[in-house]
C-alpha cells in the first residue's frame, strides 16, 4: 500500500486531461509504461508494452502475455485521462497534488480512474511477492492491460482501435475497473450500466433581441419557449421522465438503493424532495432520463433588459439496458420539435450515442462472476457481494462486447458514492484500493485454474 500511495502520487500529479492537456497526458502514459514494465511479472517487460495512438490523438498503452497451453486470458482495463478539474476555489487542497484528511485520499482522479489503474498494479505486485523469484505469479495465464487515454471525453480513440485491431483484446474474461462499491467496505458488482443519447437544441425565433419594456409580452421569447420545452421532460409532481415514445416502466431486479442513503450519497439538501415517480433503484438504473446539462442565454451577471432572440440547450439522455440509444434519441428530437411555443424556429443537433449494457454471464461454478464474487466477498470478510447497476456510461464495455461476444465482461473498482468522481474535492478510501487489489489477486489465481 505504500507503493500505491506513491505510485497514485505520482499520476494525480498529471492533469491529463485529454484535449485539453498534451504535455501531461503524454506524461501520464509514459508513466503508465514505467510502472507496467517494472511489474515482476514474466512476460511483461518493456518490449511487451506497446504505446498506440488511436484515431482521436490519444494514447492507449496495451500490455500482453500470451497464455499458456489451455489457459486462459484475463482482460484488466483502466484510464490514465482525467476530467477538468473545473473550479479550483471548490477544492479544498490542489486537484493535483495526493492530499490525506480523514482516513481519505484526495485529487482528481484518485478515483477515477487512476486508483483504479494502481489496483491493477497493487494486485499483480502481490502475486509476483507470493510467488518469489523465478515463479511465474500467474501459472500461465493469459494477462492483457489496457489502459486508455481518452475515456473522459468520449473514448472514440480506443473504439476505433477495437474494430481495426480486436486482435488486441481478445480474452476469456474482460475486467473493466471503472466502477465501484455501493458503499465503502460493501463488495460490489455492477451489472448494467446506462447509454447515454445527447442532444442540442437551439431556438430561434426574432433577428435580434428586442426591448423588453417596447417589446416584451408579444414578441417570442427563445429563452421562454425553450425553458417551457425543458420542462416538458419531467412530470413537476413526481420527477417522473416524460418524453413521448420513451418507455418508463423498467425496474431493477438487483440490490435496492435506500432512499435515505441516496440522500446522503447525491447531497441531496435537507426538505428538497426526490423523484417519487419509482423506487430509487429502478429510477438511476432502470429508467432513461433526461438532464439539462447546460444552457446558452445571457448571464445573470451584466442581463440587459431584452427579450431573448436565440438560447440553446444540451440535453443528456441516459437510457437503460434493452432500450435502443438512436431511437430514444429521435423520440427526443420529436418531442421537442412538437412542444416548440409559437411556432418557434428549433434546430436538433444530435450528438454521438453509447448503447447501455447488462452482464449475461449467470453465477455458474468457475464463471468469471462467481469467481469474482468468492474474492470480493472473502477480501472483505462478507457472506454476499451486492449487485448493482450503474448510471453511467462506459461505451467501451458494450464495443469489447460485440468484439469477443464469448469473453466474460465484470465490472467493479474503488469508486464509492463518497469518492465525488467528476466533481472537486475527489477521494477514494485507500482501504478500497486495498481490498479490491486483494480480491483481484485473488481471482486472477483462480480463474489461472480454469481451462479455456
Amino acid at each position: 500500500m505504500e507503493q500505491a500511495k506513491t505510485d497514485l502520487s505520482a499520476l494525480v500529479a498529471l492533469p491529463s486531461v485529454h484535449g485539453a492537456e498534451p504535455e501531461a497526458c503524454a506524461e501520464a502514459a509514459a508513466t503508465v509504461v514505467e510502472l507496467l514494465a517494472g511489474l515482476a511479472i514474466p512476460g511483461i517487460g518493456r518490449e511487451q508494452i506497446q504505446q498506440i495512438e488511436t484515431s482521436d490523438g490519444s494514447t492507449t498503452i496495451v500490455a500482453h502475455r500470451d497464455a499458456e497451453g489451455d489457459k486462459p486470458t484475463v482482460l484488466l482495463y483502466s484510464h490514465y485521462d482525467v476530467q477538468p478539474a473545473g473550479d479550483l476555489q471548490a477544492w479544498t487542497a490542489s486537484p493535483w497534488e495526493l492530499t490525506e484528511r480523514e482516513g481519505r485520499w484526495y485529487g482528481r482522479g484518485a478515483a477515477d480512474c487512476k486508483g483504479n489503474f494502481v489496483v491493477h498494479l497493487a494486485s499483480l505486485r502481490a502475486l509476483a511477492e507470493l510467488a518469489g523469484d523465478g515463479a511465474d505469479p500467474l501459472d500461465g495465464l493469459g494477462l492483457t492491460l489496457v489502459v486508455e487515454g481518452s475515456e473522459e471525453t468520449g473514448g472514440g480513440g480506443l473504439d476505433d482501435l477495437v474494430a481495426s485491431r480486436p486482435e488486441l483484446f481478445a480474452a476469456d474474461a474482460i475486467c473493466i475497473v471503472d466502477s465501484g462499491n455501493a458503499a465503502v467496505g460493501v463488495p460490489t458488482l455492477s451489472t448494467s450500466l446506462r447509454g447515454t443519447a445527447n442532444v442540442t437544441v437551439t431556438v430561434d425565433t426574432m433577428a435580434a433581441g428586442v426591448h423588453s419594456g417596447q417589446f416584451g409580452g408579444a414578441a417570442p421569447d427563445a429563452l421562454a419557449a425553450l425553458i417551457s420545452m425543458l420542462s416538458s421532460l419531467r412530470d413537476p409532481a413526481t420527477g417522473a421522465t416524460t418524453i413521448d415514445g420513451v418507455d418508463f416502466t423498467g425496474t431493477w431486479s438487483g440490490m435496492p438503493y435506500d432512499e435515505n442513503i441516496f440522500r446522503s450519497d447525491a447531497g441531496i439538501l435537507d426538505g428538497v424532495e426526490v423523484s417519487n415517480a419509482a423506487p430509487v433503484a429502478d429510477l438511476v438504473w432502470a429508467r432513461p432520463t433526461a438532464t439539462v446539462l447546460g444552457i446558452d442565454c445571457p448571464p445573470v451577471e451584466g442581463a440587459i433588459g431584452a427579450v431573448q432572440p436565440t438560447a440553446r440547450a444540451l440535453i443528456n439522455l441516459r437510457i437503460p439496458p434493452g432500450m435502443d440509444p438512436s431511437a430514444a434519441q429521435d423520440a427526443l428530437v420529436a418531442h421537442l420539435e412538437a412542444r416548440a411555443a409559437w411556432n418557434a424556429r428549433v434546430t436538433c443537433d444530435k450528438g454521438a450515442v453509447a448503447h447501455p449494457f447488462m452482464t449475461s454471464d449467470g453465477a455458474s461454478t468457475g464463471s468469471v462472476e462467481a469467481l469474482l464474487g468468492e474474492a470480493l466477498a472473502s477480501a472483505y470478510g462478507a457472506g454476499e457481494v451486492a449487485e448493482i447497476g450503474s448510471g453511467g456510461s462506459i461505451p467501451l464495455t458494450t464495443v469489447l462486447q460485440e468484439a469477443h461476444p464469448a469473453a466474460q465482461i465484470a465490472l467493479y473498482g474503488v469508486e464509492d458514492p463518497a469518492a465525488a468522481i467528476h466533481s472537486p474535492d475527489e477521494s477514494v478510501d485507500p482501504t478500497e484500493i486495498e481490498r479490491i487489489a486483494l480480491a483481484q489477486a485473488a481471482f486472477l489465481r483462480a480463474f489461472s485454474s480454469v481451462g479455456r
